[in-house]
């Protein structure tokens, strides 16, 4: 296997030793990662569900609420990935995110604009230099059924296009039956094309079955050199749900205690408003702490919550419920 600049957590059992400045080893072969990620420790899947849904009950107080939602705002990746997507709908999605409600130059814009490689070009021509990243999926999204080939040629075509982040998918068909060294190879490969570009590593948790599989596939993502690990790509039944993003949290907070590497987590799919936002702030608020309530490090793959969070703010300073048909349905 090829070599990686990675932080493992591991002991002499294992080949890996960690010497006290935690210099980055390298893993060498799929029987020293096999081990690595057989050794973390199980899921309770009972005690997972019932923290996950004692935290969904926790409320943000009113005094708070408007800050919340602002932050939520902020970590918006405004998501449009249809067949029938055209120039002129990823060109209303880009203003939307520049000013989410142009009446209210003081709403903040969100973090990025996520759309096929294909009209990358055209979301950097819309946006320039504005601070809004372009992030596209990649890696034959969102089955990831194509060769390392193809799959680094998407990702090159879409960066030299002008995207700042990827959004890769891992090869669940490769995770399941056990061919961890080549799911690995692969996030490793991508990572390195990426260069200086973010890479989100799209688990696509409800194809995974179990919760240690979660867990073992955000370790793996992780070492392979992920900057965010991601539930889903919206594309499949089950997509993100509290207690699989309460393991991710848990494991991007374990990994920066073990290897001093901060990485991000992205929850898409089915998120839809803005109780449903606060409920995974709140998670990432009591899991992994403070830090990551940031776009740096927390995001919302989502395509209709920005509406409800805009109405949700509105109704703080009004008092008031505000008409969905406000806001455009971009």
């Amino acid at each position: 296997m090829s070599t990686a600049p990675l932080r493992l957590v591991g002991n002499d059992d294992y080949g890996v030793k960690i010497p006290a400045s935690s210099a980055a080893p390298a893993i060498e072969s799929e029987t020293q990662l096999r081990a690595l990620l057989t050794a973390l420790s199980g899921v309770d899947a009972v005690g997972l569900e019932a923290r996950a849904a004692k935290l969904a009950t926790r409320s943000i107080k009113k005094s708070t609420k408007m800050a919340a939602i602002d932050l939520a705002i902020s970590m918006v990746d405004l998501t449009t990935l249809e067949g029938a997507d055209t120039p002129g709908r990823v060109s209303s999605l880009c203003a939307k995110a520049l000013r989410p409600d142009p009446r209210d130059l003081t709403v903040p814009s969100v973090a990025a604009v996520c759309v096929y490689p294909d009209l990358v070009a055209h979301a950097r021509s819309v946006l320039g230099s504005a601070p809004v990243a372009v992030a596209s999926v990649a890696t034959a999204f969102p089955s990831g059924r194509a060769s390392l080939a193809v799959k680094l040629l998407d990702v090159r075509e879409a960066l030299a296009a002008g995207a700042d982040e990827i959004d890769m998918v891992i090869d669940r068909g490769a995770f399941l039956s056990g061919r961890l060294g080549q799911a690995f190879e692969e996030i490793v490969a991508v990572k390195g094309a990426c260069g200086d570009a973010h890479l989100k590593v799209i688990l696509e948790t409800g194809e995974l079955v179990t919760y240690d599989n979660v867990r073992r596939a955000s370790w793996l993502a992780m070492l392979g050199g992920a900057d965010f690990i991601k539930t889903s790509t919206g594309k499949v039944s089950v997509n993100a749900t509290t207690p699989v993003a309460l393991v991710m949290l848990e494991a991007v907070r374990d990994y920066a205690e073990t290897t001093g590497r901060i990485v991000g987590v992205k929850v898409a799919g089915g998120i839809r408003t803005t109780k449903d936002a606060m409920k995974y702030l709140v998670l990432v608020n009591e899991t992994t702490g403070s830090t990551w309530l940031t776009p740096h490090l927390f995001r919302f793959g989502a395509s209709s919550l920005l509406n409800d969070l805009l109405m949700q703010r509105l109704k703080q300073r009004r008092g008031a419920y505000v008409r969905p048909d406000e806001f455009s349905g971009d």
